[in-house]
């Protein structure tokens, strides 16, 4: 009996996808070749980097000659969820599969350490050079991802100075007040940022006292509404962007008990963006956040 080929679910950044056995045959024959050619004579740099990863594609986009990057995700074009999606428009984006990825015979692949796993070990197992980027917990990991990704592309002052740039972004922080305000990031579903984060990291660089570090138990807690309504933070910041299509797990955002903070100005939409991936735009969180501050601090002083 002839086993059907299985079938990628399009609603899931994927894995590897058999669709035929010849086209396994070709792309693991091409592959071998260009394993092959470049053994003995491989280039001090990679010259055609392929990411699969929406950090990773940031950091390329970023820290690579043009042209050297052969592919990045298709999020990397959607300016919801991408710092860089001017930059990933001139590129050629993949979903994840591994016969996206073989044909362009890439000297490095990028991957994040918890997508497209199926993807990851079919490439491995190919012999295909892979950098594998964790999530950052702090800012001195943030930092350590951008020196690992601009060392392995042979970009190191570069990467050298993307991280000298968001420090002096961090030093220029209006100065942390004794008391500092009590703040709490609210994502979909009641979920928030706890201790060990690095968005609890960014809020106590711009003057917060992150609540849900001592009312959630780790860092990707879970907060009730009734929690929240209880605490009384001097700012609720939601984890999200405007222009982001309506979902389900976003209704506790929207309900009634949290509209007294927005009336009283006690909150602010930060893109997830901004504070997801390793590069400058925490320095631009914790400017956002530093500003509401002050802002709010001034306004008080006023009444």
């Amino acid at each position: 009996m002839k086993t059907m080929p299985r079938r990628r679910n399009p609603g899931r950044e994927g894995g590897w996808v058999l669709r035929s056995r010849p086209a396994l045959r070709l792309a693991v024959c091409g592959i071998a070749a260009f394993l092959g050619a470049t053994a003995s004579t491989a280039a001090p740099k990679p010259s055609r980097i392929a990411s699969l990863n929406l950090c990773g594609d940031e950091l390329v986009l970023r820290l690579a000659d043009p042209g050297k990057v052969a592919s990045v995700t298709y999020l990397a074009r959607d300016p919801r969820s991408s710092n860089v999606a001017d930059l990933a428009r001139a590129v050629p984006v993949n979903r994840g599969l591994a016969e996206e990825i073989v044909p362009l015979a890439p000297d490095l692949v990028i991957v994040g350490a918890f997508t497209t796993r199926t993807t990851t070990a079919m490439l491995q197992h190919l012999g295909l050079p892979i950098l594998e980027l964790g999530v950052p917990d702090s800012l001195e990991e943030a930092y350590a991802e951008i020196r690992t990704v601009a060392a392995r592309i042979g970009e190191p002052a570069r990467g050298e100075a993307m991280i000298a740039a968001m420090q002096r972004d961090f030093a220029d922080l209006p100065p942390v007040p004794a008391h500092p305000a009590a703040s709490i990031v609210l994502r979909p579903n009641g979920f928030t940022a706890g201790r060990g984060s690095i968005v609890d990291e960014i809020l106590g660089r711009a003057g917060y006292e992150n609540l849900a570090a001592r009312l959630s138990t780790d860092r990707l807690g879970q907060l009730n509404l009734e929690e929240i309504v209880e605490a009384q933070p001097d700012l609720l910041v939601i984890n999200g962007g405007g222009d982001a299509p309506p979902s389900l797990a976003d209704e506790l955002l929207h309900h009634p008990a949290l509209a007294p903070f927005t009336a009283d100005g006690r909150t602010l939409s930060l893109p997830t963006r901004l504070w997801t991936c390793a590069g400058p735009e925490l320095a631009q969180a914790a400017q956002r956040l530093a500003a509401k501050r002050v802002s709010a601090a001034r306004i008080g002083m006023a009444k």
